[in-house]
């Protein structure tokens, strides 16, 4: 599981994305300023940093800089300012994206991911519902007495509908995160992989994936 470090002055933004990133499966540390975020980096291993411009004793732009001399750790730069300018001074700075407040958390979360993966960070390969455990290394699906294997395709969508119990998915969010944005099949890929999924599901009786009419689905946890 990844390590963030969410650096604002702001107690209730980072109250808000460390909710965020804690309900993504990541693991989160928090620093008030530039000065805590160092003292964090020395002490505690970070596999990615998100850091707001305007704070006081270091702002972003110094940290992002610190940062870069010493580390290789991607960097997200989340801040009110949103201008070419301040943009500029933190993609020079060092920073890898760049995200405006206010923000909607699924993007916060896609960026990180994109950031992690760019980096070739070693992000959690199992989630775990309950009892059950979808494994993407080993393709599998299991309760700790039954383990069902799967496809590719099948494990990846399960592995992504387990990341957020109960958030609905829609499919354009699947197949764009499944089979990526230049897929030329249609939406219906989506529906076929999941009716397969449900029949190998069957002996789950913990967890569910239900359909949303007209938006999309969802993996719910009924134990």
């Amino acid at each position: 599981m990844a390590t963030i470090l969410v650096v604002d002055d702001d107690p209730n933004i980072r109250q808000l994305i460390t909710l965020y990133l804690s309900n993504s499966h990541f693991d989160v540390i928090e620093a008030r300023d530039g000065l805590e975020a160092i003292d964090k980096l020395e002490k505690e291993p970070i596999d990615l940093a998100i850091i707001d411009i305007m704070m006081p004793k270091m702002d972003g732009i110094s940290l992002t800089k610190e940062i870069r001399d010493f580390y290789k750790i991607p960097i997200l730069m989340v801040t009110a300012k949103g201008t070419s300018q301040d943009k500029v001074k933190g993609f020079e700075a060092g920073t890898d994206d760049y995200l405006v407040k206010p923000f909607d958390p699924i993007e916060l979360i896609l960026r990180v991911r994109a950031l992690l993966k760019r980096y070739n960070v070693l992000t959690e390969k199992k989630n775990k519902i309950g009892s059950v455990e979808v494994d993407l290394d080993r393709l599998t699906v299991s309760n700790g007495q039954v383990v069902i294997d799967l496809k590719r395709k099948e494990c990846e969508l399960l592995f992504e509908l387990s990341t957020e119990p109960g958030r609905i998915f829609t499919r354009t969010q699947l197949v764009e995160k499944i089979w990526g944005f230049d897929y030329e099949g249609d939406e219906r890929t989506v529906d076929v992989h999941i009716k397969r999924l449900r029949e190998k599901l069957k002996p789950f009786e913990e967890i569910n994936i239900t359909t949303v009419r007209g938006l999309g689905y969802r993996l719910e946890d009924v134990s």
